[in-house]
């Protein structure tokens, strides 16, 4: 399914239209309007203009067609790990990262009825953040492409047995009635996104800490993954992220995704991608940027 909900689309096609007139200071976003990543494009981006995307490929295809100047991606939840897809679709997308932001995530059960629910519909990262509050209520889980897109469903649905998991904003744009705030299981609930751009920063012009996001592949020899780390660890440089996975059906070559404080041109950074380059078949790097929140 590549559409919204009725009760979404008139606010997508109003924001779409505001970015179309001006794309530079558009950024685009996975999720009906009143989402997480809406939410954050205008924490990180006070001034943009936000614009909706059905999927995580239309959000970057938005950037890589000029219809935005950058995209805003969650990449990783404190409570429910990497969100799914994005470890492959960054390296494919052309684009660098620019920067990165911490969106604290406070989710609201929101229905046109006062319950009892038998579902509630929500982005799996949302109920799965979520599931001791709705397993306690004996609620089940129903998976949706987005938290804001779910309550824009539940709102086109017109069942009073069935809620939605979504930003408390959700409940006002789509009509929906305030339940219960804060049902997500960890209140400390925290969302890392990227925020992508077609040009990379240069290194040398960020200013205090910086870090540094790649993905690569180890040769096959013995060892190699220890070898290819050898390096960071040798030049003291801190990482902060080390997560494999499989490409394609083989199994027979594991990929990793990194991130390490610092910069190309810091000497110990550099020394330390020297001595991964003996040890892996490609390195790629997916953009350098300022550190948003201190790591350790």
């Amino acid at each position: 399914m590549q559409s919204y909900p009725a009760p979404a689309l008139a606010l997508v096609e109003e924001m779409a239209a505001a970015a179309a007139k001006d794309p530079a200071r558009a950024v685009s976003f996975q999720g009906a309007p009143g989402a997480n990543s809406h939410r954050a494009a205008l924490e990180a981006l006070p001034d943009c203009l936000p614009l909706p995307c059905f999927s995580f490929e239309d959000a970057l295809d938005a950037v890589k067609e000029g219809r935005a100047g950058q995209a805003i991606i969650p990449i990783e939840n404190s409570q429910h790990g990497r969100v799914a897809d994005i470890h492959f679709l960054l390296p494919e997308s052309g684009l660098s990262i620019i920067g990165e932001h911490f969106l604290e995530i406070h989710a609201s059960l929101m229905a046109l009825g006062d319950g009892p629910f038998s579902a509630a519909y929500s982005h799996p990262q949302a109920l799965g953040q979520s599931r001791f509050y709705l397993r306690e209520r004996g609620i089940v889980p129903m998976s949706y492409a987005d938290t804001a897109g779910a309550a824009a469903y539940v709102a086109e649905l017109g069942d009073p047995t069935v809620a939605a998991i979504a930003p408390k904003i959700a409940a006002e744009l789509y009509g929906l009635k305030l339940i219960a705030e804060n049902v997500e299981d960890a209140h400390d609930n925290t969302t890392r996104f990227v925020i992508l751009s077609k040009t990379p920063l240069d290194p040398a012009t960020i200013p205090g800490p910086a870090m540094t996001t790649f993905v690569f592949e180890v040769r096959n020899i013995p060892a190699a993954l220890y070898k290819a780390l050898g390096g960071f660890a040798t030049n003291g440089v801190n990482m902060t992220k080390l997560e494999s996975y499989q490409r394609g059906a083989s199994f027979a070559a594991t990929e990793f995704y990194a991130d390490i404080v610092g910069a190309p041109g810091e000497r110990p950074v550099d020394l330390a991608f020297e001595e991964l380059g003996f040890f892996a078949k490609r390195v790629r790097m997916l953009g350098t940027y300022p550190m948003e929140r201190i790591r350790g």
